[in-house]
């Protein structure tokens, strides 16, 4: 196991993408911010509470969505859904899709078509924490990343919620 982001380099690459975030979406009154069910939500809820800081006087639309049916990989086990909230139009806004980790890409995939029951956005940028760089599936990339990393197909990237650090193992 090898410690990719200790607990204050997680805290400090976590305040950067909200920083960036917000240096690229100066209003906030079009923009939304979107978690992804499960794992991505520790990371989108962080960000947005640090947004939030920021900028106290703006409204910031946030929500969570699960793609567990968009899936187009076969899972052995059966997967329970999650909650998806979105209590607000995405119709013509600026969406901002927040995750740990991007690897293959599906799961990217899969939020997009789960997007598109909720409206039509003018944009969609992706922001994530780690960026597994290889082993691609599909050709999407994220806007914002907070670490890049090399891995072989075997080893597997975690946030550890319980140190505040994210693993490689």
């Amino acid at each position: 196991m090898t410690t990719i982001l200790d607990k204050q380099q997680l805290h400090l690459t976590i305040l950067r993408l909200a920083h960036q975030l917000m240096e690229n979406h100066l209003n906030l009154n079009d923009v939304v911010f979107i978690g992804l069910q499960p794992r991505g939500v520790y990371v989108s809820d962080r960000i947005v509470e640090n947004i939030k800081k920021l900028y106290p006087s703006e409204k910031v639309n946030y929500g969570v969505l699960d793609i567990t049916f968009y899936r187009d990989d076969v899972r052995n086990e059966i997967r329970m859904a999650n909650k998806t909230t979105i209590d607000f139009s995405i119709e013509g806004k600026e969406v901002i899709l927040i995750d740990d980790v991007l690897y293959t890409g599906r799961t990217i995939r899969a939020a997009l078509d789960a997007l598109i029951d909720f409206g039509r956005p003018k944009k969609v940028e992706l922001c994530v924490l780690v960026d597994r760089r290889f082993n691609r599936e599909l050709p999407i990339q994220p806007d914002y990343y907070g670490k890049s990393i090399d891995a072989i197909v075997s080893q597997m990237v975690k946030i550890q919620k319980d140190t505040e650090t994210v693993v490689l193992y």
